[in-house]
């Protein structure tokens, strides 16, 4: 695809995007190091949501079960609903009033699986996703200040298998990955989509950004409202059009700003402009 070759004019150091269509996961096109390993950023939060649904699946938990401040729910926590602060496990709000997008509340998550679990989250992610999926270059590092909110490393080919999932899912049934990406969360919830600003209503699934119509945003116009996804403050997305039937990853390692503002729609609407011919 050559309009992946535009990653070559980002002004960064090292930068990795692949392609994938849906039906079967077929890699249609791929540029620069697809093997090079990235700080994921937040990116790791679908990651963490992936593994959280499987874990509800496995019965290890439920959606409903009460986790993190009175009232909330894990359900509230992988919806950026449980009132806790961005970076800190202290509420800001009643669950299920606001939209306050918190890593906090991703590591509580993790916590609360892990306990369930009796495994460490890091390793349970592993085992649940990351081996079965064959992202064996995938991991989440413990040792990072909110580890399962954006402590993931990664590379551009792992996340090609990971969005071929998001596409035909075998680890998780259909329906739990469409009430995931597709219905949102407490609808009509407002907040902050960081880095684009306030958003009303600011809509969400179980760990994954629902374009609908925000503006600005980090996708293309081109994109569908049914879009799904996350981006990462370490210079990376992620995000699959359900009504194109393709996903796209890109990674890079400069920080979010400006610059990632204005060649992510650049770059995803290029994508989209060559698949329709």
């Amino acid at each position: 695809m050559q309009s992946l070759r535009m990653i070559e004019d980002w002004p960064v150091e090292t930068a990795a995007v692949a392609v994938v269509r849906g039906a079967d996961g077929a890699l249609l096109g791929a540029h620069g190091p697809q093997h090079h390993r990235f700080h994921l950023a937040s990116v790791t939060k679908p990651l963490t949501a992936y593994a959280a649904l499987v874990a509800v699946e496995e019965g290890v938990f439920e959606l409903d079960d009460p986790a993190g401040p009175a009232g909330s729910t894990v359900r509230h926590l992988l919806a950026h609903a449980s009132g806790l602060a961005f970076d800190d496990n202290r509420p800001m709000a009643e669950p299920g009033t606001r939209r306050l997008y918190s890593n906090a509340g991703f590591d509580v998550l993790a916590r609360t699986l892990a306990e369930a679990a009796q495994i460490p989250f890091e390793r349970y992610a592993a085992e649940a996703v990351f081996e079965p999926l064959g992202m064996l270059d995938t991991t989440i590092e413990a040792t990072h200040r909110t580890p399962a909110g954006a402590g993931g490393v990664s590379t551009a080919a792992d996340l090609a298998k990971f969005a071929a999932e998001l596409q035909a899912p075998r680890l998780l049934h259909a329906s739990t990955l469409a009430a995931a990406t597709r219905e949102v969360a407490f609808p009509g919830l407002s907040g902050v989509l960081p880095g684009f600003g306030h958003q009303k209503p600011n809509d969400w699934g179980l760990g994954f950004e629902i374009r609908d119509d925000k503006a600005p945003h980090w996708t293309g116009g081109a994109n569908s409202p049914a879009t799904f996804g996350h981006f990462g403050q370490s210079g990376t997305f992620l995000w699959v059009d359900p009504a194109v039937g393709v996903a796209c990853v890109a990674l890079a390692d400069r920080d979010f700003g400006p610059w990632a503002a204005e060649v992510w729609p650049q770059l995803t609407d290029a994508v989209l402009a060559e698949l329709r011919g």
